[in-house]
């Protein structure tokens, strides 16, 4: 029972698999995410806020694409710091030191019981898919007809064209969102894959995700 519910799962997940830090959906689809900073425009003046907000819809409207924004909220998991503080405690040699840090492991063990610590995190989700309206009929059924070995020279070059074009979205998109203030980096493979289990299991926050260097 557990492995057809496995498989039904997987049925409504459209997701082929993850290259080079690309997703691939199964419609040949390709998805590129863009893990972004954020600004707080409370703490800007209202002349700023008005100045920042007319620049990201400049940016939007010089995309000629779609794009997703979406954000990722999780409660803090403080559990590698208290670890931290209870290694530190064990070899403190300073009797008051080491009641300090006990008193202080408990005051934020207590705290983050009572207060919800969240954190959030923004991706941008940059699609390519290839038109193939613009092909000849003839085009259309000769690729169709034509099969493609996984792993094969066409299907690498295919692939490789494709994120050519995708690479110069995420490229455009980056340096529109830099003018407003906002730091992108690129997750690889590891780190998406981790994103997509953590989107499908919320309750689980163990891993952290790991990016590439800033674009």
């Amino acid at each position: 029972m557990a492995k057809i519910s496995a498989d039904r799962t997987q049925d409504f997940v459209p997701v082929k698999e993850v290259r080079d830090g690309i997703v691939i959906l199964k419609d040949g689809g390709m998805r590129a995410i863009l893990m972004a900073s954020s600004i707080n425009l409370s703490l800007k003046s209202y002349d700023e806020q008005r100045a920042t907000i007319a620049q990201f819809q400049n940016v939007l409207n010089s995309l000629e694409f779609s794009t997703q924004i979406c954000i990722q909220s999780r409660r803090y998991d403080i559990r590698p710091y208290l670890i931290l503080l209870e290694e530190r405690m064990k070899v403190q040699t300073e009797p008051l030191l080491k009641i300090q840090t006990r008193e202080y492991i408990e005051f934020i063990r207590g705290f983050n019981e009572q207060v919800n610590i969240m954190t959030k995190n923004f991706f941008v989700v940059i699609p390519y898919t290839s038109d193939l309206s613009s092909k000849g009929t003839s085009s259309i059924i000769s690729n169709f007809f034509k099969k493609k070995v996984p792993g094969s020279i066409d299907e690498k070059k295919d692939f490789e064209e494709k994120r050519s074009q995708l690479e110069q979205r995420v490229s455009t998109v980056s340096q529109g969102l830099s003018r407003l203030g906002i730091s992108t980096a690129v997750p690889d493979t590891e780190a998406v894959v981790e994103l997509f289990y953590k989107s499908f299991n919320p309750g689980d926050i163990t891993s952290a995700i790991k990016i590439e260097g800033e674009k």
